[in-house]
């Protein structure tokens, strides 16, 4: 029954909501950046402060400072993911951060010092780019737009008269029937004529995939953007021995998205010709078809967060962390496109070339608005001596309080249930080291662990995914590691550090949900895909 109300639950967001619950987890996430010092010990830096990303994690950091600092990190990014036995890699340049700290010193045992900082952070990078394919697939794309078709009506089911709509149909506005199955029903042929995808027989929908149908599937899925957060910040101690800082964050999300998936199907279930759009007659004798489904998303918006840090120190060799922060509430525009294309056969003859375009081929958008998860973060460190630092980070991110809504802040409750029913938090542990040589020289190495935001039901295929507007794809990771390494430099004022991070994320790419109700379990088109990026970065900086 839990299963049916989802599903029924889930029809109307196909329609009308601008994102659904793995769009909005896309949106949400972050990464290991920042300086090359905090890079370097993985990040674990929640109950040391002392550094420009500090502001980004702990604010409660900026507090440690006894002196003004200013620096500037850039890195190179060597990125390379692979998926299947395809793998694709990519270069890029960025600056991780640039910050300033001023701190102002007090005459008071009570107070020492009052700071103030500001800063530049990119928290993420989209920037992936992959291709596979998968061989002897289980069912076609076609089937599950179907199959939605059928089952996606709170209030009874489509018929094919819901289908017919004009060339400017707007995924996400417009219609009574999921846009899919609006694209992919009515398509004009070369002639002036209509074929679809799916198409109508003797009173239900039919896919391309039936008895006797096999074939292969191939996608492309190239991510593009970042999210950058720029941070106002001010802190202070109290008597050296409790540490805090408030900061107010404003972030900047670009993304873009290219995804194109594609099937070859042998003995497809394909209209005979193209000269009637009720036609019935529908064969797979000795037929073929190649048919594809391309979407473009691109993705803007501006939000703000604030969050609270604490670092106490009891005693000189025990520091103790913990901050939380705040969703960040981001105005989203999104911009989108989709084509639609099929070439059908009938042995080596081709019989019609299908095509349509949302919108006429134009570019539509949509505004909405989303709200990422609440974080919250745990840290321990024991400095030894003047020669060395043990650090421990765990931070909590709380994915099932993400929230998607319209422009006026009012959320979706079938989104809210969705973001419920298949996210569960995120358990991240970091930790770092650092020993110093000499006066000016620093040895410094970190691991971090993330693990999966997804209940075990959406790994296992137990749920039908809701996903809206024109792309049926969803994404999620299943672990991320950074196995991270660097070196520091002082000279009076300036000092300068390297640091080399390894990522490997391994993450699963489902070209569309698992058919799966009250009538049975049909798998999708699924696949694994790891990256193994490799980044090097430096900063340069000067107290004072």
């Amino acid at each position: 029954m839990k299963k049916v109300f989802a599903i029924l639950l889930c029809g109307l967001p196909l329609m009308i909501n601008a994102q659904d619950a793995f769009d909005v987890l896309q949106m949400s996430q972050t990464e290991l950046r920042g300086t090359s010092r905090f890079q370097s010990m993985a990040g674990a830096f929640g109950a040391l402060g002392g550094d420009l990303s500090v502001l980004t994690q702990n604010p409660g950091g900026i507090g440690v400072y006894r002196s003004s600092d200013l620096g500037l990190s850039m890195g190179v990014d060597i990125n390379s993911t692979k998926s299947g036995i395809d793998k694709i890699n990519e270069t890029k340049f960025n600056v991780n951060n640039v910050g300033y700290i001023g701190a102002i010193r007090l005459d008071s045992e009570l107070v020492p010092n009052l700071n103030f900082g500001f800063t530049y952070n990119r928290l993420k990078s989209f920037n992936r780019h992959y291709v596979g394919g998968v061989g002897d697939i289980p069912t076609s794309m076609s089937n599950f737009i179907a199959d939605q078709f059928v089952n996606n009506n709170p209030s009874g089911p489509y018929t094919d008269a819901d289908l017919f709509w004009t060339d400017d149909f707007n995924p996400y506005f417009d219609g009574y029937a999921p846009w899919a199955a609006v694209t992919t029903f009515d398509m004009k042929t070369d002639n002036g004529g209509y074929v679809g995808i799916i198409n109508a027989n003797n009173g239900f929908m039919q896919g391309l995939y039936g008895d006797g149908t096999r074939g292969d599937a191939y996608y492309e899925v190239n991510e593009k953007g970042h999210v950058d957060e720029y941070n106002i910040a001010f802190g202070g101690n109290f008597a050296n021995k409790l540490y805090w800082g408030l900061d107010f964050g404003i972030l900047d999300l670009n993304f873009e998205s290219y995804q194109n998936y594609e099937e070859d199907l042998v003995d497809p279930y394909i209209m005979a010709d193209d000269d009637d759009l009720y036609l019935s007659d529908i064969t797979n004798v000795n037929t073929q078809a190649n048919w594809s489904l391309r979407n473009y998303l691109h993705s803007k918006g501006t939000g703000v967060n604030f969050k609270l840090g604490l670092i106490w120190r009891p005693i000189q060799a025990l520091r103790i962390g913990a901050a939380f922060h705040t969703p960040t509430y981001y105005d989203m525009r999104d911009t989108y496109a989709l084509r639609a294309r099929i070439n059908a056969y009938h042995g080596a003859d081709l019989l019609y070339r299908g095509e349509k375009l949302s919108n006429e081929g134009y570019d539509y958008s949509s505004t909405y608005t989303i709200a990422t998860p609440w974080h919250f973060l745990g840290s321990v460190a024991g400095v030894i001596g003047n020669s060395g630092i043990i650090s421990l980070d765990y931070e909590c991110v709380a994915n099932e309080t993400m929230r998607v809504g319209n422009d006026r802040r009012n959320y979706y409750p079938d989104v809210t249930y969705n973001v419920k029913e298949y996210f569960k938090p995120t358990h991240i542990i970091r930790v770092g080291g650092e020993y110093r040589l000499n006066p000016n020289l620093s040895l410094r190495a970190g691991y971090s662990y993330q693990s999966t935001q997804v209940e075990k039901g959406v790994d296992k295929y137990d749920y039908n995914i809701s996903t809206v507007g024109s792309n049926p794809t969803y994404q999620y990771d299943n672990c991320v590691h950074h196995i991270t390494g660097g070196l520091g430099y002082r000279y009076n004022a300036f000092y300068a550090d390297l640091a080399y991070v390894h990522k490997i994320r391994k993450s699963v790419y489902n070209a569309f949900s698992p058919i799966n109700d009250e009538y049975g379990y049909e798998p999708n088109v699924s696949a694994d895909v790891t990256d193994n990026n490799n980044r090097v970065s430096l900063t340069l900086g000067i107290r004072f």
